[in-house]
């Protein structure tokens, strides 16, 4: 019998057997017993017989006790039950190999479970018990399988008989060995062994080159290779080597690979080949594999220590120095410590009774867990969040998130270890106090990784198996996180709008009266924290999930009928997202069967709620209706809950339906059933037993009736964008999972039911009657709704639709009176305009919404006003009635034949509340706009067209309705498109005109010139317009606008109007000195041109104007010399020329121009020298030269400019340089 000391570490108990002790002989005996041992488990020895009474002892033992317990409680046991004890504690689930050994193991370990040969534990490809049961300690059926093995060999069996009995019982509980074919590399795929993952490379791939990459997948195929050697199991201890091929770029190599083990778990391993990962490398997955599936070929010896016991002083002696020898450069140094540490009496290894041995399993005290590599796991996850979601830092850690999942479904305590450790590495994420400090929101990506943390945590409190002290130390560290700084609010920056509603029992309960701001923020961790509370004590709720026959029992159990509905099922009133996260961790934790009958329960109370708020309502509605207001009875919606409660029910009976899950077909999982069963077909499912469905009902309606129930939820619009972002998220995701589901007759009466009751609930519906204005609009779930009705009742799919295209918070603000009702839970939430962050998301739905039904009334009339009345009274979106109206006269000029004129008016109708919304609003779209409007109206007829023209004052801008609207309607192109014939062409002219006479006194500055081109075919109408144009001159017109209008009627062969337009814009204008590029310029030129060719009054009468207007030299040079050159009235508009006399620049009107320019070139000279700058002096020398020019056009000019000259000199001597240029150039 072993004895345990205090010095060696867990995993190398010390061992000493008293004498007298053993269970045989020499060696040989040793040697006969390890064959028969052997040549048991694995072998394929024909058909399978009953299994020995000692196999089935060895195998309970192995999986519940440490065997430092079955040494201590038998003073002798038998080396043949030894042997099979320590057989039989090898794990012999390939699933959990897989587990531990890649990430993506949903598939492979499903491959692997179904097409893995017969493990030793005797159950085809199901894990065996201690895959379920992490540390269940069932010492009663332990002792009694103990007791069994001792009594079932004697003393003194022989090596034959024990051989003979260890070949019989092991060839009787193992089938085949042959390795499964379905985890392994597709045939031809080329894949073999390679070099080790990294940490990004276990990820769920979609080629097969991902798959090959993973390490159980390339353990498997080093296995089928026959690249495991040497395998040796020494008592608990498994060693091999495996020989990775040689690849192109690296050489062969041979890993050592050594494994410990006790009751069905590895608890370490070790492999030279050096990597490092959170997960099990492909040589260890090779050597644990080639153990599970080849064990009679496994060489198996007791611990070390037994053998040790064995030997004489002689054969320890030999023993010891032969290791020595063999490995005297490793061990010596430490042999020789060792042996001067015996010898001594007062050392500390004397002081321990017995010697450690590696191989004698673990001792009772050690923790019975999966080997994981801790410090793998925080490396991993730091190096993850440092990556700030690049390199699919963010995939990899939700990969992490499935594996503690996955680890939870299997009972394995290394889930919440492993959540822990992940735990602390995100709360000692720098960037959180960053944020904080900054006051900026983390990423979505982040977010959501937060969300699933906080939601793991909750699912690991709520596990039904767990123990008090175990739920008291999560708790405790849970708080620990909590009440750091930087934790992150559940709701962003709105952590605590929220009182305690985790432990509420029914939702609209009034019992919050707290005043919101003395509550502390609301963390990721405060849900898990309130769960720590929660409790599965309750007899009600042990009934639902223990599946008994309960419901007979109702008349008797439930008097106030609260815990049984009217047909006698099971309900379970609690609060929704708290009973739905007892689901989701029965779900988590391996529990299907128990999930699905609560999962039932609550859907079965959801039901009855429903009921019972409709007869609420019915006895108010005359109230409510009156007052015209409502509250929000739901706090928290269901749909973008934290917690996800409809979407964890929806998962639940849907797993069901589909046989995902193969223990809901099998027995409970409370009590380890290993059922397998055939997944049923969605659309066919199994008939239910009796305590869980009615007659008639299916998994699949109750999963599509909780969906429907949870989208149509009247719900508070949740505060802060990211909250706001996730309720739609959910809300998408959801309906898309209802998509993928074809409806038959069952579940169209099952949306039959759910509408008529939305439309019917008032204030517990979004499509009530009345509805709060900040609850969450319907127009995503509406435009659901209307599709999947449309094609079985058209009439309630399109009042769904109706009734759900409201935007009440872009409608005038509500009464105070909204939250004044005391009796709602609404009446905590301060009364605030909300910042609907996602308002153009939702506005675009509501689009959405509108559009299709406009698509499906195409055709019918009366359907189509009511749309069209109900996109004008609810869509506030002047882009999206655009849209709408844009996507009608698609859908109604893109048919084969005639366009449908109903849908083309709706469009027109559409298109002129867009121009009404967008007339006095700015809109970088209104142009195209106006002229999509004028498209749509031609398309409509000669009657819409003339309809906007008569009406354009109350749809478009003076400006718009005269160089757009008339100027379309009166194009050829149009004329040509709607076949006009003369008197349509002139009733339509005639309105044309009238409109651009209107804008024109409305807008002369913009319209002026419109109206006149409009106009030049009508006399009277031109000359009404030419008069406006005149009358407003005076009062505001820019002297570019009369200018452009002067051009237009000399083009028009107006030459006098255009005069008088001209003289009207020199009025106007002002040119400085030193403006010789202005724009006016060549207006002005051409206006003088104009005048010198009507004769020399006109000239006369615009050379005043000039003067005044124009300061600048060189425009009034220009215009001086144009003048000279040609006879006033002798050159007309078309060019010709005719002898004349040429006009004096003596006599008026010139001398006043001449006198002018030489006055400007003067006043030009000195301002110009005021701020010269030598780099100049060369360009004003020539500007001298061109006043000189003009200079001498007068009579005594040259004296005017020599005494202008000396002047210069005079006043600027102290500009020597510049001085001196200019008496070498004039003198």
């Amino acid at each position: 019998m072993a004895e345990r000391g205090q010095r060696p570490p867990p995993a190398k108990r010390p061992c000493c057997r008293p004498g007298g002790g053993g269970g045989g002989g020499g060696g040989s005996s040793c040697r006969a017993a390890g064959a028969g041992a052997r040549a048991g488990p694995g072998a394929s020895c024909g058909p399978r017989g009953p299994e020995s009474l000692l196999d089935i002892a060895a195998r309970k033992v192995a999986e519940k006790w440490p065997f430092q317990r079955v040494e201590e409680r038998f003073e002798r046991i038998p080396e043949p039950v030894q042997r099979r004890i320590v057989y039989w504690s090898f794990p012999r689930s390939e699933r959990q190999i897989c587990m531990y050994s890649s990430f993506n193991t949903s598939a492979a370990a499903a491959a692997a479970a179904a097409a893995a040969p017969a493990g030793p534990a005797g159950t085809p490809g199901t894990p065996g018990p201690a895959a379920a049961g992490a540390g269940a300690d069932d010492s009663g059926a332990a002792a009694a399988a103990a007791a069994a093995a001792s009594s079932s060999a004697t003393p003194s069996a022989t090596p034959s008989s024990s051989a003979s009995s260890s070949s019989s019982s092991s060839s009787s509980s193992s089938s085949s060995s042959s390795p499964p074919a379905a985890p392994g590399p597709a045939p031809g795929s080329g894949q073999g062994p390679g070099p080790g993952p990294g940490p990004g490379s276990g990820g769920p791939g979609g080629d097969g080159a991902d798959e090959a990459r993973l390490p159980f997948r390339r353990g498997i195929a080093l296995l089928d290779g026959g690249c495991v050697h040497n395998v040796l199991q020494v008592g608990f201890h498994l060693s091999g080597t495996v020989t990775e091929p040689a690849v192109p770029a690296e050489p062969q190599t041979v890993c050592n690979v050594a494994i410990s083990f006790d009751r069905c778990k590895i608890t370490s391993v070790t492999c030279s080949c050096g990597n490092k990962d959170i997960f099990y490398c492909a040589h260890v997955v090779a050597l644990s594999l080639y153990r599970i599936r080849r064990p009679d070929q496994v060489k198996l010896h007791l611990p070390i220590s037994e053998t040790l016991f064995q030997m004489n002083r002689d054969q320890l002696q030999k023993f010891v120095q032969y290791l020595i020898t063999v490995h005297h450069t490793e061990v010596l140094p430490t042999a020789q410590k060792l042996a001067d540490e015996i010898l001594s009496q007062n050392s500390e290894i004397n002081q321990v009774h017995g010697a450690p041995d590696p191989t004698a399993g673990a001792s009772i005290d050690d923790e019975n867990c999966w080997h994981l590599d801790e410090e793998q796991v925080q490396e991993q996850v730091k190096l993850f969040l440092s990556q700030g979601g690049y390199h699919g830092s963010g995939k990899q850690l939700n990969l992490l998130f499935a594996k503690v999942r996955e680890m939870l479904k299997m009972r394995d305590s290394n889930g919440a270890r492993m959540l822990t450790l992940i735990t602390e590495q995100f709360m000692a994420d720098p960037r959180l106090a960053l944020w904080r400090q900054q006051g900026t929101a983390m990423t979505d990506k982040y977010r959501q990784l937060w969300d699933e943390l906080g939601a793991l945590w909750m699912c690991i409190v709520l596990n039904p198996h767990c123990k008090l002290e175990q739920k008291a130390s999560w708790l405790r560290q849970l708080k620990q996180w909590n009440s750091v700084d930087v934790c992150p609010w559940e709701d962003g920056n709105h952590g605590n709008e929220l009182p305690n509603l985790t432990n509420a029992l029914p939702q609209g309960a009034h019992a919050y009266q707290e005043s919101p701001n003395s509550r502390p923020h609301r963390t990721v961790f405060t849900r898990a924290i309130e769960a720590c509370t929660l409790h599965w004590r309750d007899g009600h709720l042990q009934h639902i999930i223990g599946g008994d026959p309960y419901a007979g029992y109702r008349r008797r159990a439930d008097g106030d009928g609260s815990l049984f509905d009217a047909h006698g099922w099971p309900l379970w009133h609690e609060h929704v997202p708290t009973a739905c996260a007892r689901v989701d961790a029965l779900r988590s934790h391996g529990s299907p069967r128990e999930a699905l009958r609560l999962a039932v329960a609550i859907v079965n109370t959801l039901r009855q709620q429903q009921q019972k708020q409709l007869e609420t309502f019915r006895a108010q509605k005359k109230e409510l209706l009156h007052r015209g207001v409502t509250s929000i009875s739901n706090l928290e919606g269901w749909v973008g809950h934290p917690l996800d409660p409809i979407g964890t029910l929806f998962g639940s009976l849907m797993e069901a339906c589909r046989g995902e899950d193969q223990s809901c077909a099998g027995g409970s999982d409370f009590a380890e059933g290993t059922g397998s069963a055939k997944p049923p077909d969605p659309q066919h499912p199994p008939a239910a037993p009796p305590q869980f469905l009615a007659e008639g009902e299916s998994y699949l309606s109750l999963a599509v009736e909780v969906a429907l129930i949870g989208l149509g939820q009247q719900r508070l619009m949740p505060d802060g964008l990211y909250t706001q972002e996730k309720a739609c998220r959910h809300e998408e995701h959801l309906i898309s999972r209802l998509q993928e589901i074809p409806l038959d007759d069952t579940l169209v009466k099952i949306f039959r039911k759910q509408a008529v009751f939305l439309l019917q609930a008032g204030p517990y519906s979004g499509l009530g009657e009345i509805v709060h204005r900040e609850s969450v609009p319907m127009h995503t779930f509406a435009k659901y709704l209307f599709a999947s009705l449309l094609p079985h009742d058209a009439e309630l799919a399109y009042t769904t639709a109706l009734r759900a295209m409201r935007l009440l918070v872009l409608e005038s603000t509500a009464p105070t009176a909204d939250l004044a009702r005391p009796h709602h839970l609404a009446s905590v939430v301060p009364n605030r305009y909300p910042r609907w962050f996602t308002l153009s998301h939702i506005e675009s739905q509501q689009c959405e919404l509108a559009s299709t039904m406009l698509t499906a009334a195409k055709g019918d009339v009366r359907r189509l006003e009511t749309v069209l009345e109900s996109i004008q009274k609810n869509i506030h979106s002047s882009a999206h009635i655009f849209k709408l109206a844009q996507d009608a006269f698609k859908i109604a000029t893109l048919m084969d034949n005639l366009p449908d004129i109903t849908l083309l008016k709706v469009s027109l109708e559409l298109g002129l509340q867009v121009m009404r919304m967008t007339l006095s609003t700015l809109n970088w779209r209104r142009r195209e706009m106006v002229r999509w409007l004028v498209t749509c109206a031609t398309e409509v007829g000669v009657y819409a067209l003339d309809s906007i023209m008569q009406s354009w004052f109350t749809l478009f801008t003076p400006t718009e309705a005269t160089s757009i609207v008339a100027t379309t309607v009166m194009s050829n192109s149009t004329i040509v498109r709607l076949h006009l014939d003369a008197h349509q062409q002139e009733k339509l002219a005639g309105s044309a005109r009238t409109l651009a006479l209107q804008c024109a006194m409305k807008d002369p500055q913009n319209c002026a010139l419109s109206a006149l081109t409009l106009c030049e075919k009508d006399h009277i109408a031109f000359e009404t317009a030419y008069q406006i144009v005149l009358d407003a001159a005076t009062a505001g017109m820019s002297y570019t606008q009369l200018f452009t209008i002067a051009r237009y009627m000399e083009h028009r062969g107006y030459p006098m109007r255009a005069y008088k337009l001209a003289t009207l814009a020199m009025a106007h204008l002002n040119l400085s000195y030193n403006q010789d590029t202005h724009p006016a310029i060549n207006d002005v030129l051409w206006a003088c041109a104009l005048s010198h060719s009507l004769g020399k009054n006109e000239l006369a009468a615009i050379i005043p104007l000039v003067v005044k207007s124009v300061k600048c030299a060189t425009v009034l040079s220009d215009i001086l010399r144009r003048c000279t050159l040609t006879t006033p009235g002798l050159v007309g508009l078309h060019g010709r020329r005719n002898s004349g006399k040429l006009m004096s620049l003596d006599k008026a009107p010139l001398r006043q121009l001449l006198d002018a320019t030489i006055g400007a070139y003067i006043n030009t000279t000195h301002s110009r020298l005021t701020h010269i700058s030598p780099r100049h002096y060369s360009e004003f020398i020539e500007f001298l030269s061109k006043a000189r020019e003009t200079f001498l056009m007068a009579h005594d000019g040259h004296i005017q400019f020599t005494q202008f000259i000396d002047n210069l000199k005079q006043i600027y001597k102290g500009k020597k340089k510049l001085m001196m240029l200019v008496r070498e150039r004039f003198g």
